[in-house]
């Protein structure tokens, strides 16, 4: 990679990180409220409140709390745990800062800016116009906050921009590609290990992978380092899967248990039908709009009656055999994934003088224009997939692989979440379809680029240069006599 090329990558890098920090920062610091999941991640810091119930402003200390014990694997562990020791290296008293930590994500954030608008072969005018696209996905007012809390869908957008720009740089030729291995790497474990939902990236990781191809790699050449890539993630996600609650398997029976009585029955539609299809009595209606934690249901005779029954197969049969009934979970899955803000999460800590559930709405591009049409749920969402997909064709058809492994690597994945949250798991469909909406509005950008005209490539340099400087330190020859 040429020096001009890393000089202006720094440029961007340093750009992005000042935006990025005055997003955070001014006029006063925006985060993301916990909704009471967020003990998971403090228990392994001894940081933690007496009570573990849902916040309504952002608490940007957490001071020392009660010990307790958690399973939950999620990278954002790693950014904590990080945070907490330099927070107290720079003199916080706090187990956890969300001041430190959301810096340090700005830094990593700018970091997969920059290194993406390197992977992308594109003049520096639409360079420049590429970093901006990124950064207002990045700094979108529905993503943002998430950099600065205790909860794990930040380290899900971190690692999927990173994994993005670091699989564009494996297709560049030269020492560009190894850095774009390094990150990729880098990127790939934080992503794929950020949530139970993100380990489906797994296999659209491994295809992404397979069709790297950079321009001249042949055989060896082209595989030994997509394979060591592979090698390094796939070790690093087993060793980090298996110290804990691998895809979070004790909240399977929950999220079952809210499918069952919060989307399928939801005391809406034909109460009395749905129970009987899924093999239920029609005692279970008193558990209908209720919370599996708040409910106990588990302490209940009549639940443990009919328990085998919530199970994912029981699910599944009911989804098979009732297309109609699946096909307005979906669309109400759409809704909640264009709607794009949890309504009962703020954005600000009390000391900010607003009232509690208060938002910021800063950046509001994309996930303003979602929020406007979120009412046509799948009218609009199947659509945009759609025209993602036709970018993402036409740029393997243009010869520009790069951009097209890019957005199915994204589209992909949006798609198969969307499906995973809207029909497995139940409760807040906003905020779980993030990681739907994220990922569609960062191939929505690749697929812009990709129609971005190419730069005509310039002729390999010959030798002659190289010649010419080690002449500059040979012994003149002395001149024959004759």
């Amino acid at each position: 990679m040429r020096s001009r090329e890393l000089r202006f990558g720094l440029g961007v890098f340093v750009l992005s990180l000042g935006v990025l920090l005055i997003r955070f920062l001014v006029p006063r610091p925006v985060g993301m409220a916990d909704n009471g999941d967020g003990w998971r991640l403090l228990c392994d810091l001894g940081g933690r409140h007496t009570e573990i119930k849902p916040e309504f402003y952002v608490h940007f200390s957490y001071g020392p709390g009660q010990a307790c014990r958690s399973d939950y694997i999620s990278s954002q562990a790693w950014f904590d745990w990080f945070a907490s020791k330099l927070g107290k290296v720079l003199g916080s008293s706090a187990e956890l800062n969300l001041l430190v930590l959301g810096a340090i994500t700005c830094v990593l954030v700018a970091a997969g800016v920059a290194a993406t608008v390197l992977g992308l072969e594109l003049s520096r005018r639409n360079r420049v116009i590429a970093a901006a696209l990124l950064l207002l996905v990045m700094a979108d007012s529905a993503f943002f906050g998430y950099f600065a809390s205790v909860l794990s869908e930040g380290a899900g957008f971190v690692g999927i921009l990173l994994t993005a720009g670091g699989l564009l740089l494996m297709n560049r030729t030269g020492a560009g590609r190894y850095w774009g291995a390094a990150l990729t790497v880098v990127g790939a474990l934080i992503g794929i290990n950020a949530k139970s939902q993100t380990l489906l990236l797994i296999p659209l990781f491994v295809v992404a992978l397979a069709l790297i191809r950079p321009a001249g790699a042949r055989g060896r050449a082209r595989w030994l380092l997509p394979l060591g890539v592979l090698v390094i993630v796939g070790a690093g996600t087993a060793a980090v899967q298996s110290h804990g609650d691998p895809a979070n398997a004790e909240y399977r029976e929950a999220n079952m248990y809210h499918v069952v009585f919060d989307s399928i029955v939801d005391g809406k539609h034909d109460t009395d039908a749905d129970l009987a299809a899924l093999g239920l009595p029609p005692s279970a209606k008193k558990f209908i709009g209720t919370d599996w934690w708040g409910a106990n249901p588990w302490k209940d005779a009549d639940y443990n009656g009919f328990r085998d029954k919530i199970s994912r197969r029981n699910v599944v049969r009911y989804y098979a055999s009732h297309p109609a009934r699946t096909l307005q979970i979906l669309q109400r899955g759409a809704v909640d994934t264009l709607t794009a803000r949890p309504s009962r999460l703020g954005s600000f800590a009390e000391s900010a003088g607003f009232p509690r559930m208060t938002q910021e709405y800063r950046v509001p591009v994309f996930s303003g224009l979602s929020a406007l049409a979120a009412p046509l749920g799948l009218f609009v969402l199947v659509p945009f997939w759609l025209l993602i997909g036709w970018a993402g064709v036409r740029a393997f058809r243009r010869r520009a692989r790069e951009y097209g492994v890019v957005v199915f690597f994204l589209l992909l994945f949006a798609v198969g979440q969307f499906g995973l949250s809207a029909l497995g798991e139940g409760v807040e469909g906003v905020k779980h379809q993030l990681l739907t909406l994220f990922p569609t509005f960062l191939a929505f950008v690749f697929a812009v680029l990709s129609l971005f005209p190419r730069p005509v490539r310039e002729e390999a340099p010959s030798e002659e240069p190289a010649t010419e400087i080690f002449d500059a330190f040979r012994e003149p020859e002395k001149p024959t006599v004759h």
